[in-house]
């Protein structure tokens, strides 16, 4: 099998529980997400690509603080984030989607404008619905302060996050009526205790895995306009084309073979 054309689907979810934490009227989201990281690592190995250890641990985290937001959202929602910093320099790319529980990230470091500012975009999609999005300036780098400022600015509830443990995060969102002292003196060490001192109700539990749904034939199906119109501006002299996805970075060799014969095969007769 080629590690280039094929995708891991073997992806193992992990399990979101919500609280709501009774007497503080908050809503509480908590998982432990060594596993899709465990899957997030095998992509990067089988599609031979890595990033720093600063940069990777930034998009960890920013899948997390999606994840954890999904996983408080209704169901029929899909979202995606683009955090641009300035220094260091690059763009943070994290989607989610909740009626297939499935989440996914990239990170670019290349080919990136420096406008001297950071900027975070929201974009909501839902089923049958309108689309939304939301653009919010931002200070720091740390992945959890940057959407607590996005929820400050653009959301209807303030919300916090925890680390629970190394891989084990918390989202707390005030409700309406919260007790918004005890929600803003919340820390690392209350969080780790507050089955013990608080109330906790469940309400439901989620699972979401690392897919990104990507393909050879998606990608195909990309490449095809260009290759009916112009094939010598996509292919030049060589015989094959790489491609990356945008979403979760896999890697793709296209042949120029085989990109005809799906132009053939698609073409209307």
């Amino acid at each position: 099998m080629d590690p280039l054309n094929s995708s891991h689907d073997t992806t193992q979810p992990i399990d979101v529980r919500s609280y709501f934490v009774r007497g503080r009227n908050a809503l509480l989201a908590r998982a432990d997400f060594g596993e899709l990281y465990v899957d997030y690592y095998l992509h990067q190995g089988q599609h031979g690509y890595q990033h720093s250890p600063s940069h990777d641990g930034m998009l960890k985290e920013m899948l997390a603080a999606l994840t954890l937001h999904s996983a408080s959202r209704p169901w029929t929602e899909s979202w995606a984030w683009t955090v641009h910093m300035s220094d260091p320099l690059l763009n943070l790319f994290v989607t989610g989607d909740n009626r297939r529980g499935t989440v996914v990230g990239q990170i670019f470091t290349e080919n990136v404008k420096d406008d001297g500012r950071n900027l975070f975009l929201a974009d909501l999609v839902r089923e049958r619905g309108e689309s939304r999005r939301s653009a919010v300036e931002f200070d720091g780098t740390d992945p959890f302060r940057i959407v607590e400022q996005y929820y400050a600015q653009s959301e209807q509830r303030p919300a916090r996050y925890f680390r629970h443990d190394t891989e084990d995060f918390v989202m707390v969102t005030a409700q309406p009526g919260c007790d918004l002292a005890w929600f803003d003196a919340l820390d690392d060490e209350q969080i780790r205790t507050i089955a013990e001192t608080e109330t906790l109700s469940l309400l439901e539990q989620r699972q979401y895995r690392w897919e990104c749904g990507c393909s050879q034939e998606r990608m195909f199906s990309i490449l095809a306009p260009i290759m009916r119109s112009s094939p010598e501006d996509l292919f030049g002299t060589e015989e094959v084309v790489r491609m990356g996805c945008p979403r979760c970075g896999a890697r793709y060799i296209i042949t120029k073979e085989g990109l005809e014969g799906y132009v053939e095969e698609t073409s209307p007769k």
